[in-house]
Formats: C-alpha cells, sequence, structure tokens
C-alpha cells in the first residue's frame, strides 16, 4: 500500500473548513473513497459539501 496526502476543505455553517488527511491506500481513487467516508463519518457530512483538492503520492 502507498501513502497518500489528501486535501481540501469541508463546508461547515460558519463557511469552509480546510483539511489535510494522510491515508493508506492501494491507490488514488481508494484513497478519495476512504476520506470521503471518514469525513462524512466524523463530520455528519454529505459527498456533496465535501470538496477534494490534491491527491499526492508520498
Amino acid at each position: 500500500m502507498s501513502q497518500f496526502t489528501v486535501s481540501g476543505r469541508f463546508q461547515t455553517r460558519h463557511g469552509f473548513q480546510e483539511f489535510t488527511k494522510a491515508i493508506a491506500a492501494p491507490n488514488e481513487s481508494v484513497a478519495r473513497e476512504h476520506v470521503l467516508s471518514q469525513l462524512g463519518s466524523e463530520h455528519n457530512l454529505k459527498r456533496a459539501r465535501i470538496e477534494l483538492g490534491e491527491v499526492t503520492a508520498a
């Protein structure tokens, strides 16, 4: 598995919150899905409120 760093922002009631997550995943698309799932679970967000920016392999 490779290490990916995913950054972006999500919408809150007070504006947008920036985030950066480090994820171990086999490829970039799995890393994106994992971050969407994790943020949705932690912050009770729908996927439409999460904007993924840059995904880089570390």
